[in-house]
């Protein structure tokens, strides 16, 4: 199975070497991978850790933005310069360990239903502040309430989907964190997966806890609005005769 990983960072100088050669490890087995990095208007030295990283990864390509655009433009930049069908995308701040990835794609193989889309990761063991688990899982809580989409992580970065049905998605900033409900209201299926989840060995994180509740507010107010005037329609083509 051919893959691409797409993988958005900024200001993560000393994880993506790391986590170049972990994704290096665990997919340089398979019939055909790419890594596709976006840095997203770094303003260290992020961009140039990549260059130096080409030179000894093959299948690394790296995009840049020259000012930062926000993690979901830069996996929609990402998967839309991707050149395979099925998208893995990891969280670049090394939390996200891509030695899951391998374990999601047997999972898919496993299954036999032309309409499953996505395979979202559950971090069922979160290697992060009690503060940060609280929130998270509060977060979950209210989302899954409204929203009904049966994933108990939806905000977590490890996913492996289908590229043409996530380019067909209506793009909105933070789509990122709304995928399986999207996925789900275009009329695909939606697994979860158990996956490990890694403490942060490197930098801080670009979200504090008021901001990204605030912005998930208001996101799930978009995603209902845009729900509520979505409809699935099934054409079939009348034969001659």
């Amino acid at each position: 199975m051919k893959i691409s990983v797409v993988v958005p960072v900024r200001n993560e100088t000393d994880n993506v070497i790391p986590l170049i050669q972990e994704i290096h490890r665990a997919l340089n087995s398979h019939d055909a991978y790419e890594m596709l990095f976006i840095d997203d208007g770094s303003t260290d030295d992020t961009l140039l850790r990549l260059k130096e990283a080409m030179q000894q990864f093959p299948a690394l390509r790296v995009l840049q933005h020259q000012q930062s655009c926000g993690q979901s433009r830069a996996v929609h930049s990402g998967v839309a310069a991707a050149q395979y069908d099925w998208i893995a995308t990891l969280d670049g701040d090394g939390q996200n360990d891509p030695a899951d990835i391998p374990n999601m794609i047997e999972t898919l193989q496993n299954q036999h239903s032309d309409q499953l889309w996505m395979l979202a990761g559950h971090r069922h063991l979160r290697n992060d502040t009690g503060w940060r688990r609280f929130s998270s899982k509060f977060a979950n809580a209210i989302r899954q309430a409204i929203l009904h989409d049966q994933t108990p992580d939806s905000g977590c970065g490890l996913k492996l989907f289908r590229r043409d049905k996530f380019l067909a998605l209506p793009y909105f900033d933070h789509i990122h964190r709304f995928l399986p409900a999207m996925i789900k209201m275009a009329g695909g299926e939606v697994i979860s997966v158990k996956v490990n989840h890694r403490f942060r060995s490197h930098g801080q994180s670009k979200y504090g806890t008021l901001d990204r509740l605030m912005a998930g507010i208001i996101d799930l107010l978009g995603v209902l609005w845009l729900r509520k005037r979505h409809s699935l329609a099934t054409v079939h083509e009348v034969k001659h005769g």
